[in-house]
């Protein structure tokens, strides 16, 4: 119960900024009390309540049995199963993912069906099952990410040139959801522990660095997608076959009732248990322990997932919809890019995961980083990213052009900046897209995108999520970068 109260506790912390940053600009600047406020709030403590208990079931049931198999391969020295457990962990945490969840319907109901969203999901989940597998493989080998991160940009920024329009920014918003709730911490957990039972492997220099590949991967699969989509699949034929649109998740709620989401929900979910379940019997053939707990565990997984799915639908997409339609009715764009800012910095400062990522660094560099140095470069690489997102999307510039010039600063970053910093930075950008921002603005991009004219939600509205994973890689490299420059001449002196 201790336990459940401090996720209740860090769940309300990290809605609280962005509460505060809404209510400033409704007060401040549209002077109205929003219509339907008690069902956003209501909304609101159910994303609260939701995504504590969801965190609480996965430490009772789901990370304990992954970190245990995990260290009882690398003890067998089985190369071919730590791969194909990495694949398998990989996929299912994927598929389960409340936020590509969410995105992926919105891009189903942007494209009028010809994107499919359980096509889309099942993809976005292939490629990060075969990203995490080579990047089991890496840190067996002992490769820095270096290289792997250079190519990766490279790839994707090539095919970017060919991907139909269409397609770009879900593509490159589908490698930020990827590294939200279960993922980020799973995979973390799984590259640090594997590296860790590993002689001559450094944590923080090999153990890091799967989140920043399972970010660019998916972002190279659904652009091919959507290059096969848009080449090659008839629009007529997908219109026909779509038939009426889907009802929205709160809408199905009420026609199937509670019970008929929560099976929904365990549909979800069931993957990543059985691929832990089946790989503790069928391979080390040995019974789980504490079955209770897990069986407890994964109840509040599912459970958890519901409220938070609810949530969403009840509070948050309304609220970044309904902020998106008044800042574009404003007129000035200035108060657009402004809240932009403010949302992007209020949801990063708080974010548990970038204070643990933030401590580890300032341990692993022995006091040329400090915590609170870099969790401030990761957020105001996060709140510039989106309010670059937000400004192209009122220019209506290209997205690919924004993108090329991101991945050409990252690789010279990557080249610059102090090696033990690279990997690390990566996994800040992935750790940063948490699960109440990527929400939020996912239905801050759609609501502007729907409200200037001459923009297409599918086109323009996707995106805003890419540049808040990406910048922040940027920024934190730069503040390794400028601190190492200004330690230089302080060793000199010493000396």
């Amino acid at each position: 119960m201790d336990e459940f109260l401090q996720h209740l506790k860090d769940s309300f912390r990290n809605l609280l900024p962005i509460v505060a940053v809404v209510a400033l600009f409704q007060l401040a600047v549209m002077r109205e009390v929003p219509d339907g406020l008690a069902e956003i709030v209501f909304g609101m403590g159910l994303v609260v309540v939701g995504l504590a208990l969801f965190l609480q079931g996965l430490e009772l049931s789901v990370f304990p049995v992954a970190r245990n198999l995990s260290d009882e391969f690398a003890r067998r020295g089985s190369l071919s199963l730590l791969i194909f457990f990495g694949f398998c962990l990989g996929f299912a945490a994927v598929i389960a993912e409340p936020a590509l969840i969410a995105v992926a319907e919105q891009a189903q109901s942007a494209s009028e069906g010809r994107i499919d969203a359980l096509t889309l999901r099942l993809l976005v989940a292939l490629s990060v099952g075969a990203v995490v597998a080579i990047g089991v493989l890496r840190i067996l080998l002992g490769h820095t990410v270096h290289l792997y991160m250079i190519a990766g940009c490279l790839l994707v920024g090539g095919v970017t040139f060919f991907a139909p329009a269409e397609i770009v920014g879900l593509a490159y918003d589908s490698g930020g959801v990827t590294t939200n709730v279960i993922t980020a911490p799973l995979i973390v957990s799984f590259g640090v522990g594997l590296a860790a039972s590993l002689r001559g492997r450094n944590a923080l220099m090999h153990g890091f660095g799967l989140l920043g590949m399972v970010v660019l991967m998916p972002m190279l699969m659904v652009q091919l997608y959507g290059i096969y989509v848009y080449s090659f699949v008839d629009e007529m034929a997908v219109a026909v076959s779509v038939g009426p649109e889907p009802a929205a998740p709160a809408q199905n709620w009420q026609v199937l009732g509670m019970a008929g989401e929560i099976a929904r929900m365990f549909l979800d979910v069931l993957p990543i248990v059985a691929v832990i379940v089946g790989f503790q019997y069928l391979v080390l053939r040995r019974h789980l322990a504490h079955v209770r707990r897990v069986v407890t565990g994964f109840v509040m997984v599912v459970l958890g997932l519901y409220a938070f799915m609810l949530g969403l639908e009840l509070g948050l997409f309304p609220l970044g919809e309904r902020m998106a339609v008044q800042l574009a009715g404003l007129d000035t764009m200035v108060f657009i890019y402004l809240f932009a800012f403010l949302t992007g910095l209020a949801a990063t400062m708080a974010e548990p995961a970038l204070i643990a990522v933030g401590e580890q660094a300032e341990e692993a560099a022995r006091g040329r980083l400090r915590a609170s140095h870099v969790r401030l470069a990761a957020a105001l690489g996060i709140a510039c990213g989106i309010t670059l997102g937000a400004q192209r999307i009122v220019s209506g510039g290209d997205f690919h052009l924004y993108f090329i010039g991101i991945f050409a600063v990252l690789i010279c970053f990557t080249l610059l900046a102090p090696k033990y910093i690279v990997a690390l930075s990566y996994d800040v950008g992935g750790a940063g897209s948490t699960a109440i921002n990527v929400p939020l603005l996912t239905a801050l991009g759609m609501g502007l995108a729907s409200q200037i004219e001459g923009r297409s939600t599918l086109i323009d509205g996707f995106g805003l999520i890419a540049f808040a994973t990406m910048l922040p890689v940027a920024t934190v490299m730069l503040y390794a970068i400028i601190a190492e420059r200004f330690a230089r001449p302080e060793k000199g002196e010493s000396s």
